[in-house]
């Protein structure tokens, strides 16, 4: 089922309003069934993503759609980003790798429930951004709201993983590939989770659950999806990080 284009709120104006939309957007999710554990639902009202947007832009931070942050890059719709958190069966611990930063909004909901602020034994969330510009955007995005201790941003080609912290529990690509990437399978700990959105001709993608199990890849198609193309050696647009 695709969501992509639907908008839910109108525009905002102050502190509150910020609150009072993000609530209202939450709610909307759980009735469709697009929330549905307790630990997404936090996370999606705590992270404010007002905040990780340009600030021309944050009066539409609740509208349930993509939104342009730049570099030829957007942010994922909200009703995206929870669904990729519910897929991924995240918990409390976990160690992720992310593929495409972008803003460090996905980044923020993903450390909020693996390493939320009164945890005893946090995981932690590893973001690759390729756009250098965008890298520094999520740091400070991330810094202001709080999550940089819990998410390290990395200037890389995210296609090619990140082996210094491997093996990692849980993976998620924001943009879409024409192949699952062997670095990233080969990086994910037996019985983890992948999701990613593959290519499907020139103009439809289906997001795939990747799963490992004992050593072999386990795919499931999930829905159908619209992400900016990944970027890099394994991407729809090979490409180095830019300096």
């Amino acid at each position: 089922m695709l969501y992509y284009l639907r908008e839910m709120t109108g525009p905002l104006k102050g502190q509150q309003t910020y609150t009072e939309s993000r609530r209202r957007l939450v709610d909307s999710l759980k009735r469709e069934g697009i929330i549905r554990s307790e630990a997404v639902e936090r996370a999606m009202l705590k992270v404010p993503r007002e905040m990780f947007l340009p600030p021309s832009l944050r009066e539409e931070a609740y509208l349930d759609t993509p939104l342009p942050i730049g570099y030829a890059q957007t942010i994922s719709a909200p009703h995206m980003c929870a669904i990729l958190c519910e897929h991924l069966e995240l918990r409390e611990g976990q160690k992720v790798l992310e593929v495409g930063t972008g803003s460090g909004y996905q980044a923020a909901l993903l450390a909020e429930v693996v390493a939320p602020s009164n945890s005893n034994q946090p995981g932690h969330v590893y973001s690759l951004e390729v756009v250098r510009q965008l890298v520094s955007f999520s740091m400070d995005n991330l810094e202001r709201t709080g999550y940089l201790d819990r998410v390290t941003v990395i200037h890389a080609d995210g296609s090619l993983g990140y082996r210094e912290k491997q093996p990692y529990d849980r993976m998620v690509v924001t943009a879409a590939s024409p192949v699952v990437p062997s670095p990233l399978v080969e990086q994910l700990r037996d019985g983890g989770r992948l999701l990613i959105p593959l290519e499907r001709g020139v103009f439809m993608q289906e997001l795939y659950l990747v799963e490992k199990k004992k050593g072999k890849e386990v795919r499931t198609a999930l829905m159908p999806v619209a992400f900016v193309p990944l970027r890099g050696q394994y991407g729809s647009r090979p490409q180095r990080p830019t300096q």
